[in-house]
C-alpha cells in the first residue's frame, strides 16, 4: 500500500449550546462514533478540557460528519446522554481521555473500543495513532505542535485540522482492526481489555491509597506508613479542593520526612526534611499536623506487596516465566504488556485474589504453561531458529 497524503478535513466548529444539543440528539441514534479530547493539567489537579472532537457516519449514508466542540463555550455535560446509550465509542489511548471525561461530563461511554489496545492484539506494540494510520490505511497525518496551547482562543486552522485528524480515520481503523481480531478469534480478548480500562479508577478516586505512589512506600515502618497514608490523603484532598497539582501542595520528600518524624508541634514540623516556609505558615501547618495526629492514632496499612513477598523457592520462576511469556507474545503477535507484566506474574505466583493471569483469556494462553514450569513438569529449550519452546520434562 502506497502512502497517502492526508486530505483537508471538513469539520464544523461548535460553540453554541443549541447546536451542541442537536449534535447529541443525532449521536444518540448512531451505532458508533469516534471521539478524542485535548486538555491541559500541568497547573491543575483536574485535567482542564480544552476541545472535544467527534466523528460519525451520517444516518442517510451520505458520508462522515466531523465536529470540534468548544467546551469553553458550551456545557459538555450533555455528553452524558450519549454515554448512557449502547453506541460504541471508538477512541485511541483512552486512559487520560476517560479521566478528563469523568471530571468534565460526570460519566464515560458505556461501551468503548480502544484502537491502541486492539492494535496490541494484532501485532502492534502499544501503537501510537500515527503508527496505526500508517500501518492500516497508509496515511501519515500532519505533525502538530506537541506543546500547543489548546485553551487559547481562537485556535488556528492548523490546530483545528490537527485535532480533527485525531478522529477522522478512527472508524475506518476500527473496521480494519475488528476484521483482524475476528480472523484471529480475539474480539472478546480486545473487548475484555477495553472494559478493564474503561472501568479503571481515575484520579482522585481513592485519596487513602495516594501514599502507595510514594517512591519509598514499601520500605516504611508501620507507624511511618500510617502517617504517610494520612498526610498523603490530606494532600490529595487539598489538591482536589484547590485544583492544583499535588506536589504544589506538598512535595513527596516532605511526606517522607514527616512520616519519619511524625511531628506533633510546629517546631518539629519545620525540622522535617522537605518542609519549607510555605508549609509552616497559617492554616496549612495546622492541617498537616492534624493529619499527622490522625496517622499516629490510626491502624497502619499493610505494606505494598512485591516480589519480595513471594516464596523464595518461586522467585527464580519469575525470570523463567517472563522469558517464556515474551517469546509467546512474539509468536502470537500480542503486545507483551497486554499479555503479562512482571507484576502480573508475581500476583499469580502469590495467588492474589485479583491476579489477572488467573482468569479470562490470559489464563487460557498462559495458565497451564506457567503451572507446568512452576511444578517442574516442563522446561524451556531453544528450537533451531533460536526461539524459546516449552518442553515436557
Amino acid at each position: 500500500m502506497g502512502e497517502q497524503a492526508p486530505h483537508e478535513i471538513d469539520y464544523r466548529w461548535i460553540d453554541d449550546q443549541d447546536e451542541f444539543e442537536a449534535i447529541i440528539d443525532e449521536l444518540v441514534e448512531v451505532p458508533r462514533y469516534a471521539l478524542d479530547t485535548e486538555f491541559h493539567r500541568e497547573r491543575t489537579y483536574y485535567p482542564k478540557l480544552a476541545l472535544v472532537q467527534v466523528a460519525w457516519q451520517r444516518a442517510d449514508g451520505s458520508g462522515q460528519e466531523s465536529v470540534l466542540i468548544d467546551p469553553l463555550a458550551v456545557d459538555v455535560a450533555g455528553f452524558a446522554r450519549l454515554f448512557s446509550t449502547e453506541a460504541l465509542c471508538v477512541i485511541h489511548a483512552a486512559q487520560q481521555d476517560l479521566d478528563v471525561l469523568t471530571h468534565a461530563v460526570g460519566s464515560v461511554p458505556a461501551r468503548m473500543f480502544d484502537t491502541q489496545l486492539a492494535g496490541g492484539f494484532v501485532g502492534y506494540g502499544t501503537p501510537s495513532l500515527v503508527s496505526l494510520l500508517q500501518g492500516e490505511i497508509g496515511i501519515t497525518p500532519a505533525k502538530g505542535d506537541r506543546l500547543t496551547d489548546w485553551l487559547r482562543r481562537p485556535l488556528t486552522e492548523a490546530q483545528k485540522q490537527y485535532a480533527a485528524a485525531d478522529v477522522e480515520y478512527l472508524l475506518e481503523v476500527h473496521d480494519l482492526l475488528l476484521a483482524k481480531l475476528e480472523e484471529r478469534g480475539r474480539v472478546t480478548w480486545a473487548e475484555a481489555a477495553c472494559e478493564e480500562l474503561r472501568t479503571k479508577p481515575v484520579s482522585g478516586a481513592a485519596p487513602e491509597d495516594a501514599w502507595l505512589k510514594l517512591k519509598d512506600s514499601r520500605s516504611m515502618r508501620p507507624k511511618g506508613r500510617a502517617v504517610a497514608q494520612a498526610v498523603a490523603a490530606w494532600r490529595e484532598r487539598r489538591a482536589m479542593r484547590t485544583d492544583i497539582p499535588v506536589r504544589q501542595v506538598l512535595p513527596d520528600l516532605a511526606i517522607l520526612g514527616i512520616s519519619q518524624r511524625a511531628p506533633s508541634s510546629l517546631k518539629e514540623l519545620k525540622q522535617a526534611r522537605g518542609v519549607d516556609d510555605r508549609h509552616t505558615r497559617g492554616g496549612i501547618a495546622d492541617e498537616i499536623l492534624e493529619a499527622v495526629k490522625a496517622g499516629r492514632e490510626a491502624e497502619p496499612p499493610e505494606a505494598p506487596r512485591s516480589s519480595d513477598d513471594l516464596d523464595r523457592n518461586l522467585r527464580p520462576a519469575i525470570t523463567l516465566i517472563s522469558a517464556w511469556v515474551g517469546q509467546l507474545a512474539r509468536d502470537e503477535k500480542i503486545d507483551n504488556v497486554l499479555l503479562a507484566t512482571r507484576a502480573d506474574i508475581v500476583a499469580l505466583l502469590r495467588d492474589d485474589d485479583d491476579a489477572r493471569l488467573a482468569s479470562g483469556w490470559r489464563a487460557e494462553m498462559l495458565g497451564d504453561g506457567i503451572k507446568q514450569l512452576v511444578s517442574g513438569k516442563a522446561g524451556l529449550t531453544f528450537d533451531p531458529e533460536g526461539r524459546l519452546k516449552l518442553m515436557p520434562v
